[in-house]
């Protein structure tokens, strides 16, 4: 596993007589941006609880090198705390309090929330609360993000922001990210790799590799070209407006 940081070595994942993810393998290295699309109840979110160890393969194997961290769609922020003690909450293992204060303070900074420290979720707008919820997820010295369909409760133009500031947080703070998504889009403007998996029991049916670095304009040609190509791959290129902003 040398230079990965990720590794499915031919997973198959049934839960009784449903199969949901047949022979995968899947290798992400260090510092790789990987996408995963595909049709819905595909298996997507298995196959991000395989990689996070939240579940296990009925075959095969999974190896995870460092510490991971996920974020889902919905934030999970205790609505009871104010920013800074659900940022602090991926800080537990920080012992010193001022340290932990310190580090608060940074990851403040880079999601661009100073002055919104003493605020309650409530007092948020969804961009800002998933803007939180990353800040969490990056406290600390994990280096593995795993992130599932983490802006797909925002509107268009919110979800065009939050994608140009997880580009801008990762150039900041750099990570291995594996995104699971609905937004063809998305994971072309973000994504090193796209992988796209079949109906179910799922396999990659497809796999994409973006040599434009990132952060990338949603409007870029290699961009554009992406999307279409996946679409294909998804018997939806006739479709692609309206896939491309569910």
């Amino acid at each position: 596993m040398t230079g990965s940081r990720l590794q499915l070595g031919h997973v198959s994942r049934s839960f009784d007589s449903l199969e949901v993810l047949r022979d995968l393998s899947i290798e992400v290295s260090q510092g790789e941006f990987v996408a995963i699309v595909g049709p819905s109840g595909c298996g997507k979110t298995t196959l991000l609880n395989l990689l996070s160890g939240f579940d296990l393969p009925t075959s095969g194997t999974v190896e995870r090198k460092g510490e991971s961290r996920m974020v889902h769609q919905q934030d999970g922020l205790f609505p009871w705390q104010t920013v800074s003690e659900n940022i602090a909450l991926g800080l537990r293992h920080v012992k010193g309090k001022q340290e932990r204060e310190q580090q608060v303070r940074e990851l403040l900074g880079l999601i661009r929330l100073e002055g919104f420290e003493n605020s309650y979720p409530h007092q948020l707008s969804g961009g800002m609360r998933q803007r939180v919820e990353l800040a969490r997820a990056l406290a600390g010295s994990s280096d593995i993000l795993l992130l599932d369909e983490p802006f797909s409760a925002l509107d268009y133009l919110t979800r065009l922001r939050m994608r140009q500031e997880l580009a801008r947080i990762l150039q900041e703070r750099p990570r291995t990210v594996v995104l699971v998504t609905h937004d063809i889009e998305e994971a072309a403007q973000l994504a090193d790799r796209v992988l796209v998996l079949g109906e179910r029991p799922a396999q990659i049916r497809y796999e994409l590799s973006l040599a434009t670095p990132r952060p990338r304009d949603p409007t870029h040609p290699e961009v554009v070209q992406a999307i279409h190509q996946v679409l294909t791959k998804l018997d939806l290129d006739s479709g692609a407006a309206e896939y491309t902003k569910t």
